[in-house]
């Protein structure tokens, strides 16, 4: 995953347990694309502050998701989704010939999806 992506899932799903500060420094680095240069202007503290800052924040995030797997659940049930999606489309189109088949691709994906939840 890209890392700009993977910054900002990370800070979708766990940025609140970040403090005021954190937040204010890793949003202006992830969603509004400023440099450590202006946004230490801005903020009234070192580049190298802002850097340390961004580092903290990455390693604190990633160990949530080492520990609470919630991006990685998210990607899983948005793919299985996607892949009943699919299915529908095909049997809509008279690709899938055997409903039996479908119906059971339906369900083993429903319940992959519902014990990740």
């Amino acid at each position: 995953m890209e890392k700009i992506v993977e910054q900002g899932l990370l800070y979708d799903f766990y940025g609140e347990l970040l403090t005021k500060h954190q937040q204010r420094i890793y949003e202006s680095v992830v969603y509004e694309n400023l440099s450590l240069g202006e946004i230490a202007e801005a903020e009234g503290v070192s580049r190298q502050a802002v850097h340390d800052i961004v580092k903290r924040c990455d390693r604190t995030l990633l160990g949530y998701e080492e520990k609470l797997k919630l991006v990685a659940r998210f990607a899983s049930i948005k793919e299985k989704i996607s892949q009943i999606n699919e299915l529908s489309v095909s049997f809509e189109n008279g690709e899938l010939k055997d409903q039996r088949l479908y119906g059971s691709q339906v369900r083993d994906l429903s319940d992959q999806i519902m014990r990740e939840l």
